[in-house]
């Protein structure tokens, strides 16, 4: 994993487990603020823990790093999916992360699971 942004990811998923979701939102990617508002952010994030619960055990399944120059995220990027254990269900969770200017951002979050349907 690039140096820096396992910080990053490290510090995006205590956010979310704590319900920090401001101040995720105010640190993520130009890409996460252009595609959602703030209060979106929160909604979604909110609706996730509700269906879902807390974490139990998140287990690191694979990470990728990308370069391109086409969408959906442009440039340098690390994608870090975890097969996670939430307490009313299974899910997979996706964290995209962005390198702008040496620093690393998470821009996207994800989360797959029969439990939100």
């Amino acid at each position: 994993m690039p140096a820096g942004a396992q910080t990053v990811l490290d510090a995006s998923i205590e956010d979310i487990d704590a319900g920090r979701y401001e101040k995720l939102y105010q640190e993520a990617a130009d890409e996460w603020r252009q595609s959602a508002t703030l209060e979106q952010s929160e909604t979604t994030l909110r609706t996730l823990h509700e269906k879902l619960g807390s974490v139990r055990v998140r287990d690191f399944e694979t990470a990728r790093e990308e370069q391109t120059s086409t969408a959906p995220i442009p440039g340098h990027s690390l994608i870090v999916i975890y097969q996670t254990s939430f307490e009313r269900g299974r899910g997979m969770e996706t964290f995209t992360l962005v390198e702008h200017g040496g620093r690393w951002y998470l821009a996207r979050y994800f989360v797959s699971s029969t439990a939100l349907k």
